[in-house]
């Protein structure tokens, strides 16, 4: 299974991998391949950035997700989403309420 890889910047260490089963011949014209997410979802990442396009079988392990729960969900669903680590989503929480703090005084 090919799968491309996003992240987008609103949103620290959040990846989205989105399956492309049906690499290289799907290349032939031009696609939004983020429209398998849904909607409200995909509204509230932001502007995408295209991090790596992935072979996941002849990729041994991943990074931080299991590569069978990535390969489950892209088979089920055409798109993982992997989340930040909790050390990381706990300092984006701190610093958004520490902003919107700040905003009420401006």
């Amino acid at each position: 299974m090919h799968c491309d890889i996003y992240k987008f910047p609103k949103h620290d260490d959040m990846y989205v991998y989105i399956a492309r089963p049906d690499y290289p011949d799907d290349t032939d014209e031009i696609k939004d391949w983020l429209s398998v997410l849904p909607k409200d979802f995909r509204a509230g990442l932001g502007v995408s950035k295209f991090v790596m396009h992935l072979d996941l079988e002849t990729t041994p392990t991943l990074a931080r997700v299991d590569k069978k729960d990535v390969l489950a969900k892209l088979k089920s669903q055409g798109y993982f989403v992997q989340m930040p680590p909790q050390e990381v989503m706990r300092r984006q929480a701190a610093l958004r309420a520490r902003e919107a703090q700040d905003n009420i005084y401006d």
